[in-house]
């Protein structure tokens, strides 16, 4: 990593923990910073921050007090779920104080180049694709994965090689605490409405996700999908070389999909229907991915290899298993109607059984509709089971069965199920109403498709 000056012997305050918070504080720390940690979780509960008193960085845990800020800190590094509005925030910003996020501390210290991937669906899968496709035939270092797909950045910066490649998923919390952050490629997979509570309007929101090229010279590259009229009009406002991707219409400066096959500019890559991964949202990622591949030097065979055997990342349309000709895949992910939308599109609905349901967060789901049409079988579960019934029943699906929740679910689709179907848990909801979070409620409906087998 690069020894940088800029923090010795500065005041600095670390708001909020968990992962990211934690790798902030302990590379400040190495810095020569003089930190202070603050983080709401009593500190007899928080091994993170027991961990950092052990190095001798200070700790304030269990509550946030706003005398805090008397102390004349020249930064604070936010983690990135703290809103804005949070009363330190607003004192901090208040009194001028820069905020930023633990990505552009990654950004200050890496040695070697950094892909940054952005937008509202497909990041985690695209990001994934790209550092798999990026490893192939790769004679020195490593694509190393990062951000918010579970590995701290600043941690993996610290860790990298000038021969290796950063490939960052970036949410737009993250994006709102970057002021030098430059990607050498950076991909925005698409951009819809999310996350208005935090941002308030979508005009913020959008605004937080182009942050990612605001960097950006003509030396870089700027990966868009081009089936979006926005940021088809957005690409006029960057500086950098923009590369688009399409499965609308022919792109001979970019990726496309033609007569079922996808495309590098005159190139053709491979089938879609080769793709390890089923669903039209899988073949804009793989589009995206491939951009970034051919950028980067990477083979047609080996872009090829790859796709084909990639199937997908845990709770993103996985698949899980066969058992008797019926496959089962696992799109818990999907906490929203856009989402599950979209795994909808990968499948034969007359072959196809859902499983559904889960928060009620006030909205109906009409936009569902033509997407039900012809589904075969319907589980629901969760606080939201009524309503997606009524929707069912407007879509025309015959067989709709209200159950307790996704383990309930599973066996009762088998029985609706013969060989040839796919079983599909993709929710449209959040799973707060019943689990802690999106990835225990899809390790149960795994867990429920292998006691099948016994």
């Amino acid at each position: 990593m690069k020894q940088i000056k800029q923090y010795e012997n500065e005041k600095v305050l670390v708001l909020g923990l968990a992962k990211s918070g934690f790798s902030a504080a302990k590379l400040l720390n190495d810095l020569g910073a003089l930190v202070t940690v603050n983080d709401g979780k009593p500190f007899e509960e928080n091994p993170e921050a027991q961990g950092l008193l052990e190095q001798g960085v200070r700790v304030i845990t269990g509550h946030h007090p706003i005398e805090l800020l008397d102390e004349d800190f020249s930064l604070m590094v936010k983690n990135p779920g703290i809103p804005y509005d949070n009363p330190l925030v607003a004192k901090a910003e208040e009194l001028q104080i820069p905020i930023l996020t633990e990505v552009e501390l990654a950004y200050q210290i890496a040695e070697c180049p950094i892909i940054g991937i952005t937008g509202t669906n497909g990041k985690t899968t695209t990001t994934t694709m790209i550092g798999l496709l990026l490893n192939q035939e790769r004679s020195a270092g490593k694509a190393l994965l990062a951000g918010n797909i579970g590995f701290p950045a600043s941690e993996v910066a610290m860790q990298a090689s000038a021969e290796d490649d950063i490939v960052m998923e970036l949410s737009s919390f993250q994006l709102m605490g970057v002021e030098e952050f430059k990607p050498q490629i950076a991909v925005i997979t698409n951009i819809y409405e999310a996350h208005l509570d935090y941002h308030k309007t979508r005009e913020n929101y959008v605004a937080a996700k182009w942050a990612i090229q605001a960097n950006m010279t003509a030396e870089d590259f700027l990966v868009l999908n081009w089936n979006s009229e926005e940021l088809q009009t957005m690409s006029k406002q960057t500086k950098a070389q923009v590369v688009p991707f399409s499965t609308k219409e022919k792109l001979l400066n970019g990726a496309y999909l033609l007569d079922g096959d996808l495309y590098y500019q005159a190139e053709n890559i491979m089938p879609a229907a080769e793709l390890g991964v089923p669903g039209a949202h899988n073949v804009e990622n793989a589009l995206a991915a491939i951009v970034v591949a051919k950028l980067k030097g990477v083979s047609n065979e080996s872009i090829r290899s790859a796709l084909s055997n990639f199937h997908g990342v845990p709770h993103r349309t996985q698949y899980v298993d066969t058992i008797n000709g019926r496959k089962f895949y696992n799109d818990s992910k999907a906490t929203n109607a856009l989402a599950t939308e979209m795994a909808l599109s990968g499948f034969d609905n007359e072959n196809l059984i859902l499983l559904a349901g889960g928060l009620d967060r006030g909205n109906d789901f009409d936009e569902l509709i033509p997407a039900f049409e012809g589904i075969k079988a319907i589980l629901l579960f969760g606080e939201t089971k009524e309503k997606l019934a009524d929707t069912a029943k407007r879509a025309g699906i015959q067989t709709i069965i209200k159950t307790a929740n996704v383990e309930t679910a599973v066996p009762l689709a088998y029985e609706q199920s013969e060989a040839g179907d796919s079983i599909l848990l993709s929710p449209a909801n959040a799973s707060w109403d019943q689990y802690p979070s999106f990835e225990i409620r899809g390790d149960k409906f795994m867990h429920a498709v292998k006691q099948l087998e016994k």
